[in-house]
């Protein structure tokens, strides 16, 4: 079982996470006042002391803490420690992403420096109700505090039981600017996700002066992580059994770990056990690595999902060169058709992972001091031994990659699949969906897909959401069947167009693009065009002349309705055609 503190955005981060297991776990949050949909999860409140802490474990066999809480809540932080301590329950500190200090920040140890600091006639403290008190000697200095807080009644309470006047208290909504304009501002380093940079940025823009008190260190005994798929992956190792499948690294992870621990072996001279891999949602997550002779090296683990890539050894080499560059080595095939990223002869190493090893590899020899000194003038050379084997039992020959494996991986992080419960995830996403209240339920492809939509629908709720992979029949069955009124699906034109040819599972293993069928829904809107020699369905947005793309995306949307609407019989359907620069197509 698993305790997990929350009450922020890490809080909701980690229900979503924990959901997909479809398992028991407590979700704990001080005063109950957020709103977080549970399907599986039960939810408590009340402030917990380490005593009620250790009662509450022992009561419900806690096999796991996730402390997601507030970086600022250091008496649970350093309860949940003494727990580690005393009754050897591993923890997990879920901790949010945090942006490199300015330098033209005034950055305070604690709100007493703060007082012996600020002497601006006014400021406006964005630190919360419970600050007050601590900042309440700065009034007799002569600073005019204005207080930024919540609309809670017991944040009204607590203000007036400090004896502040109403009119220096600030009500503002999550999310909402800045309100007041004072010659200063004081923030606590609240991260990303806590709107830091946002508040810093409005702040400049009204010319105040920034303080900002720095977050305070976490205690030790934690397993830290900073986003969902290092949460995962945690979980995942410390309590085996709550995910009945693993998932796993994709080998543009690998890949990026081992040019990440080849540099560090080139510059100066390190060899760690594991490193640090940034992924490309900002989190990082630390991944084993080892080394031979000139290279270091990672092995793939592909989790509980069937990949014929599983346990290949991913070598980086990296050596000082005229220029950053990326190459690919024994194992690794090169594109022999035009549709894909890079040009037909180039190593099939995908945007995506490039991507990853260019900022991975920017970010080490920064914090190392030595970027201006290599200029990104290095060399690496991707390679994977037996890679042209093992390359005949995936589908990359059939793509028109030869000669090895594809370097592939948008999320940097493989996901369990299997049928059964993957379309089970489904389900359960949908009844959290369901759950939230959210007017409309939007489901998509994968992150990037995702991404795109989110968005458009910035208003919908980060569980309005939800990923159908290739089962896109199933998922509307599932949402008919919850009575969900209102679906956009967002779809790329790879799996439209076997949509539109009435495939409601588009995974490459089913179903392959029909081109016969392809040049059909061309020639019925109006487009005459060669499509011999594709391979991949994107590529006809870069053969269709522009003025025709929107008769062509018509007649693929209209053609999934078909074959869609059918599963959905009394709920609203929107069916958006997303191209590869993220442009959306709607009838």
């Amino acid at each position: 079982m698993i305790l997990v503190f929350g009450g922020t955005t890490e809080g909701r981060k980690a229900v979503e996470v924990l959901e997909n297991a479809g398992k028991v776990f407590y979700y704990s949050t001080k005063t109950g006042e957020q709103q977080v949909p549970l399907h599986h999860g039960v939810a408590i409140s009340g402030a917990m002391d380490a005593a009620a802490i250790k009662a509450f474990c022992r009561k419900h066999e806690i096999g796991l803490l996730i402390d997601a809480a507030h970086p600022f809540a250091g008496q649970l932080h350093s309860a949940v420690a003494e727990v580690v301590q005393v009754m050897g329950i591993p923890a997990v500190r879920y901790e949010r992403i945090f942006p490199e200090r300015d330098s033209d920040i005034m950055w305070l140890d604690d709100y007493a420096s703060a007082v012996r600091e600020i002497n601006e006639p006014t400021l406006l403290a964005t630190t919360g109700v419970q600050s007050i008190v601590h900042l309440k000697p700065l009034e007799a200095k002569g600073v005019r505090v204005y207080y930024r807080i919540l609309p809670r009644e017991t944040s009204r309470e607590l203000a007036m039981q400090a004896s502040i006047a109403p009119e220096q208290l600030c009500y503002y909504e999550e999310g909402e600017p800045l309100n007041v304009n004072a010659a200063a501002i004081l923030l606590k380093e609240s991260g990303v996700s806590g709107g830091f940079a946002e508040k810093v940025a409005a702040a400049r823009a009204l010319g105040m002066k920034i303080y900002a008190l720095k977050r305070p260190a976490t205690p030790s005994g934690f397993h830290q992580v900073n986003g969902v798929h290092g949460l995962r992956r945690m979980v995942e190792k410390l309590l085996p059994e709550f995910f009945s499948l693993h998932s796993g690294l994709t080998t543009g992870t690998c890949a990026t770990a081992a040019a990440v621990a080849a540099t560090q072996r080139l510059l100066n001279g390190n060899m760690p056990e594991e490193v640090s891999v940034t992924l490309p949602n900002g989190e990082t997550i630390m991944v084993e690595v080892g080394y031979g002779p000139d290279y270091a090296y990672c092995i793939k683990e592909a989790g509980d999902d069937p990949d014929a890539t599983d346990g290949i050894e991913v070598r980086a080499h990296v050596e000082r060169s005229e220029a950053f560059r990326i190459i690919g080595g024994e194992g690794v095939g090169r594109f022999s058709v035009p549709g894909f990223d890079y040009a037909v002869g180039e190593a099939a190493i995908n945007k995506g992972p490039r991507q990853m090893i260019r900022e991975n590899i920017f970010r080490l020899t920064k914090a190392y001091g030595q970027w201006s000194m290599v200029n990104g003038q290095l060399s690496i050379t991707i390679s994977v031994p037996g890679g042209e084997e093992i390359a005949r039992r995936t589908f990359n020959p059939r793509l028109g990659i030869e000669g090895g494996i594809s370097i592939i991986g948008v999320s940097g992080i493989v996901m369990p699949y299997s049928e059964e419960a993957f379309i089970g995830s489904i389900r359960k996403c949908l009844e959290v969906a369901k759950a939230s209240g959210t007017k409309c339920v939007v489901i998509n492809s994968g992150a990037k897909s995702e991404g795109i939509l989110r968005a458009r629908y910035p208003e919908l709720p980060p569980q309005a959401f939800v990923q159908y992979g290739n089962h896109i029949g199933a998922t509307l069955q599932i949402a008919s069947e919850l009575g969900i009124g209102r679906v956009v699906l967002g779809v790329m034109l790879g799996k439209a167009v076997k949509l539109a040819a009435g495939h409601l599972d588009t995974h490459s293993c089913h179903h392959t693009m029909d081109k016969a069928f392809v040049q059909s829904l061309l020639i019925e809107a109006h487009c005459i065009i060669d499509i011999s020699g594709i391979t991949l369905a994107r590529e006809l947005w870069g053969m269709l002349p522009p003025e025709r793309l929107p008769h062509f995306a018509r007649t693929v949307i209209t053609h999934c309705a078909e074959h869609c609407r059918r599963l959905l019989p009394h709920g609203e359907l929107t069916i958006l055609l997303i191209d590869d620069e993220g442009k959306i197509y709607e009838i």
